[in-house]
């Protein structure tokens, strides 16, 4: 139990946005669900506001809390892997370095974020999505039992043959339900991946974009990746004229060996690139060599769309003129499909039918900067309008109304959601989040 005079408290509140500076009165480092149990009770026999951190990558800032009670999972992240039955049991503290290097001996996978210092908690139960989700589906597609410590200290584990309501809810509907202790997930295996990180001036960015998109129509599920105009890294095979200056990026994943994927994408490498990098790696490498560094602002946001016509590239490409530059923020087009699309369709991730997201990604350091950051995604949102699903991905977004937190869900699945939420925390203690009203 650290207090604001403890030592260690500094180090312990801080998150992964340094524009997030809350100061809980305790912050409760539990080892196991018996302790996350007492932390509830304590929190609700004192009146605290209770905020549940996993990873603490969230934008928003959620996992911590002003003057409450901040229940820290980071010890619990232990991740138990069964190679026969293709499974791994997985600590409510865990973040993706920890899964993966836990599944790549047995040269299994399962769908994880983007990085590698991303909370597998918070990550499946917004939905998840990543890499490898157009091969093996969504995390939350994955995810096959989870245990589940409630608002009144009870602890229940969930699955499809227990406590099926919350076990649903858990595909999408984030921390509202209870603090999740654990999480089993399904593993595919995957002995090795790809990736091709392809550079030019972003003035050729419309091109680039426009052969990505017709490539991405047809492409197999392997495939992944997207569109990326980025602040040229300070690397070997970035061309000097681009370093730390915009330069428009193709990221393409491939859930398999070098030589497949270059016979698959090799359309895409004739595209006449400037840089690249190009390489055979496991998928537990993949996830950290793009990692996103903590300690910078962030504000991120995102609208996923029906279609992408060419004026909708043109308005894309041209908006990234406006993101912080030089700095480790991102202009992002993602592809969803494959099995993101063909997947369950009864969970509450509305948004997994939409065939692109735009996903601007601002981490900079100046608060100076603050407003031009925040104004470059809010109007890169709104130039994507005319083409949006109106589905909301809450993991890709901060706080933005309780508007959009229902278009996380789907009205009726909020609804559904919201009932839910009336069984197992109808007090809302659990409120720190893409928040579910409890109602009957």
């Amino acid at each position: 139990m650290l207090t604001p005079e403890d030592p260690a408290y500094a180090d312990a509140r801080t998150l992964f946005n340094s524009m997030i500076t809350k100061r809980p009165s305790v912050i409760a480092q539990c080892a196991g669900a018996a302790d996350v149990s007492r932390a509830v009770a304590f929190g609700r026999e004192q009146g605290l506001e209770i905020a549940v951190r996993g990873g603490g990558h969230g934008v928003a800032g959620s996992a911590l809390t002003d003057g409450g009670l901040v229940i820290d999972l980071r010890r619990m992240n232990a991740v138990t892997v069964d190679p026969a039955r293709r499974t791994a049991r997985v600590g409510g503290g865990a973040v993706m370095r920890d899964l993966d290097r836990a599944t790549q001996p047995f040269d299994l996978a399962t769908t994880g974020g983007r990085v590698s210092t991303t909370g597998v908690g918070g990550f499946t139960l917004g939905g998840g999505s990543g890499w490898l989700e157009r091969k093996f589906g969504l995390a939350c597609d994955n995810l096959l039992a989870a245990e589940v410590v409630t608002a009144d200290g009870n602890t229940v584990v969930c699955s499809e043959e227990s406590h099926p309501d919350l076990f649903w809810a858990l595909h999408g509907g984030g921390g509202n339900f209870g603090v999740v202790t654990s999480l089993t997930l399904r593993l595919h295996p995957l002995p090795t991946a790809s990736v091709a990180l392809l550079l030019w001036r972003p003035e050729a960015g419309p091109d680039v974009v426009r052969a990505y998109r017709d490539f991405m129509e047809n492409a197999p599920e392997e495939v992944g990746g997207g569109v990326i105009y980025l602040t040229g890294p300070a690397e070997p095979f970035t061309p000097p004229h681009l370093v730390n200056q915009l330069a428009c990026a193709m990221l393409v994943t491939y859930a398999g060996e070098l030589s497949a994927a270059r016979r698959v994408i090799g359309p895409l490498l004739a595209l006449g690139h400037e840089g690249e990098l190009i390489a055979e790696v496991p998928y537990a490498e993949l996830q950290s060599m793009f990692d996103d560094p903590p300690g910078y602002r962030n504000y991120w946001s995102a609208e996923h769309l029906d279609e992408l016509p060419d004026k909708a590239v043109d308005l894309f490409c041209a908006r990234a003129e406006d993101m912080v530059c030089p700095s480790p923020s991102q202009h992002v087009l993602f592809p969803y499909g494959g099995a993101v699309a063909s997947g369950p369709a009864g969970y509450p991730v509305p948004w997994r039918r939409a065939p692109w997201v735009v996903h601007p990604l601002g981490l900079w350091t100046d608060a100076a900067d603050d407003a031009r950051a925040i104004r470059w995604a809010r109007d890169t949102r709104a130039d994507m309008k005319p083409w949006s699903t109106g589905a909301v991905y809450s993991n890709f977004i901060g706080q933005e109304g309780q508007e959009r937190v229902v278009a996380g869900y789907g009205l009726e699945n909020y609804r559904r959601l919201a009932r839910i939420k009336a069984v197992y925390d109808p007090d809302n203690t659990f409120h720190l989040n893409p928040n579910i009203r409890p109602s009957r």
